[in-house]
């Protein structure tokens, strides 16, 4: 065996050493940056303090300062393509009721419109998104579609995943509050808002997450079922409500909180979508999702929702050994039972360790054409 030997003389390792500086710089040249400003008062000027040169703004503001906020965002960086909706937000820290600005920039562009009517056709104005994704050319490696809905999320979603599809784009997303979405500097009732993100300096991918397990072999067949109002009448062809009250030996008034715990979960192929229970009508139960007639349905319970984020983080960070940024949507009943458990903020902090770490408290979350509760979607930046 023979061994070849390289020496370097220290002129060959200067050169080396400006090289690795020149890669260097280039790969920080073309990396996208997230920004996260935030009032806990509704100021909008303190929150985007220190936002220099945004080319994709989401604004998370209050019911109250909603649509003032949006006017106000778009003469501050009038042009650049935003989208918004009401709701809280959070970055190592949760604003409850104030605003909120995540901004992305350096390295990426992006296309913003809106889908409207969804409660009835957004089809209608599938166009927009057919031209939005022709502009962007982007495809499954470096491209997102970031959405903010007002409702009927689960159309909305199939409605735009028809597009998406073709190009294997990933969606990420979640409902605001109030049926009220902004999209570049203008407020819309009964729409869904998106923005479309390339990468242009690397990878992007959406990871779903899922803190809750099947209990037992509890399987039922939903019926009675109400679409238009999220309602399930029966369960095994027994009231809805007699039969979750009496596999879990609690009482009427303790249904809404223990859905936190016990949600139902709908079979989607090999996934299972989880449905929270939203309220009790007499003995049926309404959701804050769609259950149809013969829908299969299981009953899940809470797992070790500490070492499930655990794992999460080390699967992103196996997959991005260098991350630029961590966009999530956390479900308001996560929020609600991370905080009972006195674990909100830890849970943010652990989140911090990939680096810019920001997102949304929603009402629902998307995770490519699925809308699910009681969950966390993210997509992560390379």
């Amino acid at each position: 065996m023979y061994i070849l030997s390289v020496l370097f003389y220290p002129a060959d390792r200067a050169y080396m050493r400006k090289i690795r500086n020149i890669l260097k710089l280039r790969e920080e040249q073309f990396s996208m940056r997230q920004f996260f400003g935030k009032s806990q008062y509704g100021d909008l000027t303190e929150a985007v303090r220190g936002l220099g040169n945004p080319q994709f703004i989401m604004l998370f503001s209050n019911k109250e300062q909603f649509e003032s906020h949006v006017h106000e965002l778009e003469k501050l960086y009038p042009g650049v393509p935003s989208i918004g909706c009401i709701g809280m937000c959070y970055d190592t820290n949760v604003v409850e009721n104030g605003v909120g600005v995540i901004a992305f920039s350096e390295g990426i562009s992006a296309a913003v419109n809106v889908l409207e009517e969804v409660s009835v056709m957004p089809v209608k104005y599938i166009d927009r998104l057919m031209q939005d994704v022709k502009r962007v050319n982007g495809s499954s490696e470096d491209t997102i579609c970031i959405d903010l809905c007002a409702g009927n999320d689960a159309c909305a979603l199939t409605t735009i995943y028809s597009v998406l599809k073709h190009r294997g784009i990933s969606l990420v997303g979640g409902t605001g509050d109030d049926n009220r979405v902004s999209a570049n500097g203008r407020v819309y009732e009964d729409a869904v808002a998106y923005g479309l993100v390339k990468n242009q300096g690397g990878r992007v991918k959406a990871y779903k997450e899922n803190i809750y397990q099947q209990m037992k072999d509890y399987r039922f067949i939903a019926s009675q079922t109400d679409k238009s109002r999220y309602l399930i009448g029966a369960l095994n062809g027994q009231p809805a409500r007699k039969v979750y009250q009496d596999i879990l030996h609690i009482s009427e008034q303790e249904i809404q909180t223990q859905t936190f715990k016990n949600p139902f979960g709908k079979l989607n192929g090999n996934d299972i979508c989880i449905v929270s229970i939203k309220e009790v009508v007499g003995d049926s139960l309404i959701c804050f999702r769609q259950v149809n007639d013969s829908d299969v349905l299981v009953l899940l319970q809470l797992g070790d929702y500490k070492a499930t984020v655990k794992n999460t983080i080390r699967m992103i960070q196996r997959d991005f050994p260098r991350i630029s940024a961590v966009f999530s949507v956390n479900c308001l009943f996560r929020y609600l039972l991370f905080n009972e458990n006195h674990y909100m903020q830890e849970y943010l902090n652990e989140m911090s360790v990939l680096g810019s770490h920001a997102g949304l408290v929603g009402y629902g979350e998307h995770y490519n054409n699925r809308f699910v509760n009681q969950s966390m979607s993210c997509v992560v930046f390379e």
